[in-house]
């Protein structure tokens, strides 16, 4: 049995009641909820709110509105619950934040698929990790601070498609419909995105500034 059609077999037990089977499928999609959230909180949100807690309330509204999600069937399941997640870190950031998030210097917040769009400065933290040690503390910063160059020299939906497909893993499907793009042209700019990227990063590693 597919992956897919096993989501279908869970949501239809879900429909007529059965938790365990509700329950099976909230588990199973929590990781990578989990890592779109580490993605794309704001920077000076990590550490004060935990993205499980994030996580667990899109479960709770999931689990409220788990009619109107039959009665619509919007967008595949797992889809639809990145959607509420992504809502969710979008009235953090508008109740911590408020208008000025781009005088903070955020890049202008986009939304693709409910979801505040990625960041440079995000991305590059995710790739470099947490807790270095002490005597890394200088170079990581400076690596970081270089590799979140050459992600903002890149064009913002190349940034987009890169976070999609290679941060929080998603299928080449599942990026397309978020981006709301068809599936050869979601990956013809991953492909693309990804050649300018090792591009950039290779003018880097010779000493060319990004």
């Amino acid at each position: 049995m597919s992956s897919a059609d096993d989501t279908e077999r869970l949501l239809q037990a879900a429909a007529t009641g059965d938790r365990a089977s509700w329950g099976e499928l909230l588990t199973r999609h929590r990781d990578r909820l989990r890592r779109m959230v580490a993605l794309r909180l704001d920077q000076r949100l990590q550490g004060r709110i935990d993205a499980s807690d994030i996580v667990q309330e899109a479960c709770l509204e999931a689990n409220n509105r788990l009619n109107e999600y039959f009665d619509n069937h919007p967008m595949p399941f797992f889809l639809w619950l990145r959607f509420l997640t992504g809502q969710k870190i979008v009235t953090l950031h508008r109740h911590h934040f408020g208008m000025k998030m781009r005088d903070a210097g955020r890049e202008v917040p986009l939304d693709y698929g409910g979801a505040p769009a990625t960041t440079s400065a995000g991305m590059a933290a995710q790739l470099m990790g947490n807790n270095p040690r002490p005597s890394e503390v200088a170079v990581q910063r400076e690596t970081q601070e270089r590799f979140q160059a050459i992600l903002e020299s890149l064009d913002p939906l190349d940034r987009e498609i890169i976070a999609l497909r290679h941060f929080e893993q998603l299928s080449n499907a599942e990026a397309a419909q978020v981006l709301q793009l068809q599936e050869s042209a979601a990956s013809k700019r991953y492909i693309r995105a990804m050649r300018r990227l090792k591009e950039a990063l290779g003018d880097w590693s010779a000493g060319a500034v990004p």
